[in-house]
């Protein structure tokens, strides 16, 4: 079992970087909504392609819980039934924990993949946690940590329905963030707890707290970056052009903004230090590359009205940029532990 675990954490934590990256992208194109209802999809396990398939059809075979669509309210079946010729309420009943009544078949795909990227992780991390048991007796904190990201992971499947269910509540859509941000700190641990390889650090007390900092600073960042992010979806769902998103920003856009140049002075200081020091932190490298990328697509949002896929990556980079720091915290950890 050991022979595997860590195999196993690892593609458990690509997965779930694959599952923010999705999650990110629903938001890029609006597809929140694009399956009302949970964990199915317009009740189907794979959800219709064309809006005919949710429309009433007379003579059809209904199934308990399938969704359809009439006069633009969403109406569920009470039980498995064949449709007469004209339709019949006494078969349905509507929808009650939302309104949101339309499909979009992009829309639709676009979130029914991210659920499966979803699942896909869940099914991993239930993986590492089996495995973990091979380290009962060397490491057993290996299994109370695997099996609280699973317990993360579920929060995160429930969260999800309680978003969907609330069309997409902003405050709830910034708990689902921070809530991942969490399993991949808790995964970051359990790859670093096992792994042979861990290279040697001689980090100096001044620096592992400047890194502390750091790591504080980016958290946040991403905190007021989903404040941002919810205005943003706020004025967006009026309809108006991406020139007017951020016409009339909140004070939190001007922190997000001004904080970005405090975030990179200090990450600056430390690649100094570390190049002076020869002290070995050589991921700051992959720090200063990933910040430079964060600030540019910022930038590009705000200067350039929001080009596509802008909003996706400044995301994603964001959680590498947490994971890589993080993962710096730990080296700068073990070390002050020998």
């Amino acid at each position: 079992m050991q022979k595997y675990f860590l195999k196993s954490a690892k593609i458990a934590l690509v997965l779930v970087y694959l599952v923010i990256f999705a999650g990110a992208f629903v938001r890029l194109t609006g597809s929140g909504m694009g399956c009302p209802d949970w964990p199915k999809c317009f009740g189907y396990y794979i959800p219709p392609t064309d809006q005919k398939e949710l429309l009433f059809t007379p003579k059809k075979e209904y199934n308990k819980g399938q969704v359809i669509i009439k006069e633009e309210s969403l109406l569920v079946a009470k039980e498995d039934f064949v449709a007469k010729e004209n339709f019949e309420t006494s078969n349905w009943t509507p929808y009650q924990k939302h309104d949101y009544a339309i499909f979009n078949p992009i829309h639709t795909w676009v979130e029914y993949i991210n659920r499966l990227f979803g699942a896909l992780a869940g099914i991993a991390c239930i993986i590492t946690l089996v495995l973990s048991f091979g380290y009962r007796k060397q490491q057993k904190n290996l299994i109370y940590m695997s099996f609280f990201v699973c317990v993360l992971m579920a929060f995160q499947a429930w969260l999800g329905k309680t978003v969907v269910d609330s069309d997409l509540s902003p405050y709830k859509i910034t708990t689902h963030m921070l809530a991942a941000l969490l399993i991949l700190a808790i995964q970051l641990v359990v790859i670093y707890s096992v792994k042979t390889n861990n290279k040697p650090v001689v980090f100096k007390t001044k620096f592992n707290t400047i890194l502390l900092v750091s790591l504080a600073l980016t958290i946040v960042q991403i905190v007021l970056g989903t404040d941002v992010r919810e205005h943003v979806d706020i004025v967006s769902k009026t309809g108006a052009p991406e020139v007017m998103w951020l016409q009339n920003p909140t004070v939190e856009f001007y922190i997000h903004r001004s904080f970005s140049i405090l975030v990179l002075a200090i990450n600056a200081y430390l690649f100094y230090m570390n190049s002076k020091l020869n002290l070995n932190a050589n991921k700051l490298k992959w720090v200063m590359f990933l910040l430079a990328f964060e600030i540019i697509s910022g930038i590009a949002m705000y200067y350039f009205d929001f080009p596509f896929g802008t909003q996706t990556i400044h995301i994603v980079l964001a959680t590498l940029l947490f994971g890589v720091q993080f993962y710096l915290v730990l080296e700068s950890y073990s070390q002050r532990k020998k």
